[in-house]
């Protein structure tokens, strides 16, 4: 019986473990058509550390200010240059999760009437 309790509270640990972070939300959200857009904003049902972050536009690359540091968090932020061109717009992102599995996503949003 002791066994039969151990293995159930070991396979239990280890999923909880094995979980990883997986991106809830977008700002803006995926496929999104705004007037104007100040911020990218990530969030994570759990922690997530965003190593490598691009928004590409009409015009290229755009640069954008890291809000959040390289610590896990589960909200990440950055912010766009004061002015954006009208176009399509591309947000590619890696990060590692909690238990240090490299995770990726991308988000596409239009700026424009």
């Amino acid at each position: 019986m002791k066994t039969i309790i151990f293995a159930a509270a070991l396979t239990l640990t280890t999923s909880a473990l094995l979980a990883h972070s997986n991106s809830n939300e977008t700002t803006p959200q995926e496929g999104a058509i705004v007037e104007t857009v100040e911020v990218i904003e990530l969030r994570f049902d759990m922690p997530m550390r965003i190593t490598v972050i691009t928004l590409t536009g009409p015009e290229g690359e755009v640069e954008l200010t890291r809000e959040t540091g390289l610590e896990p968090v589960p909200e990440f932020r950055a912010l766009l240059p004061e002015e954006v061109v009208v176009g399509g717009y591309k947000v590619d992102w890696r990060g590692l999760s909690e238990d240090g599995h490299p995770m990726q996503g991308t988000f596409a949003f239009t700026v424009g009437d």
